[in-house]
């Protein structure tokens, strides 16, 4: 693994937001707009991301099997460490900080700059695009239930309509049919859920930067949570994976993909399931800010393990 490669593919990634960021402070985007923005990338672009991803690789057994497999540990992995996590902040539950910290520490932003990241290391193992939709579809499933009951306080999302109406599941019910029978979709409508898909990196990143125009720099630096928040999001949690993929017969590259996507930074679904319910926007916004710059640094030292 190429440590420059890795550094290269994250700086660019960050650079996306300058744009963002510039038409907040130059009012050409307001503020208000910035949720409307983040459900296009959750309705929209994230359900093509998933499309694609399934589309760039023939259906087989073995994969069939990586396919659950890899499913069941991102599920149970994050399950644990939300539970671990809601326990140890009971006594904090009214402050939104801790609330949206638990969310954080095991919400990876594996789409958005998860794909762009694997293609980048693992060019040769098509297979690690999949499984970052696999790895999403874990998140989203615990996003739109538990995250969501965790950051409101509120129960209500605890439901299996929750579970099983949200963009990732309902993207899988059209990306599973034509994975399992080799469906080819056609050129032009291949291409455009192709831009679609990719362009979820560069407007997530559009998004951080025009939420990061919007709040005090030195907030973000100076909330201890907040580092706490991405020590164990980005140390603490590639490391499990690790020694729970240590102990798995599955080949290196499966291992090194786990470790990579559990390495990404505070996922900005954080900061986008707070625009939408309303509460904790700063705060998310300042904790996913914060790990996206200085993934910059640990996802290439972390690569250095592997």
């Amino acid at each position: 693994m190429s440590f420059n490669i890795t550094l290269v593919a994250v700086a660019v990634m960050l650079l996306y937001a300058v744009p963002g960021y510039i038409m907040i402070k130059t009012k050409t985007i307001t503020p208000e707009s910035i949720p409307a923005f983040a459900k296009l990338l959750m309705y929209v672009c994230q359900p093509c991301l998933t499309v694609y991803s399934f589309a760039k690789v023939p259906y087989t057994t073995k994969l069939l099997k990586e396919i659950i497999l890899f499913f069941i540990i991102t599920l149970v992995l994050m399950m644990v460490i939300l539970a671990i996590f809601y326990v140890l902040f009971s006594k904090k539950r009214s402050d939104i900080g801790y609330r949206v910290s638990n969310v954080g520490v095991c919400f990876g932003n594996v789409a958005f700059m998860g794909v762009p990241l694997v293609e980048s290391i693992l060019p040769e193992y098509p297979q690690a695009v999949i499984f970052c939709s696999i790895f999403l579809l874990s998140m989203n499933i615990l996003g739109w239930t538990a995250a969501s009951a965790i950051i409101t306080c509120d129960k209500k999302y605890i439901s299996i309509k929750k579970v099983l109406l949200n963009p990732a599941v309902l993207s899988l019910l059209v990306a599973l049919p034509l994975f399992f029978t080799g469906t080819v979709i056609p050129g032009e409508l291949s291409n455009m859920i192709t831009i679609l898909g990719k362009m979820t990196t560069p407007l997530c990143m559009l998004i951080m930067g025009m939420r990061l125009a919007t709040v005090e720099v030195k907030d973000i630096f100076t909330n201890r949570l907040q580092y706490f928040t991405v020590f164990m999001k980005q140390i603490v949690m590639p490391l499990i994976a690790l020694a729970i993929a240590a102990l798995l017969p599955v080949d290196e590259n499966f291992k090194i993909t786990l470790f990579i996507l559990c390495g990404c930074p505070v996922a900005s679904v954080v900061l986008n399931f707070a625009e939408m319910l309303g509460e904790g926007q700063e705060t998310a916004a300042d904790m996913v800010l914060l790990g996206t710059l200085l993934s910059v640094i640990t996802i290439p030292v972390m690569m250095l393990i592997v």
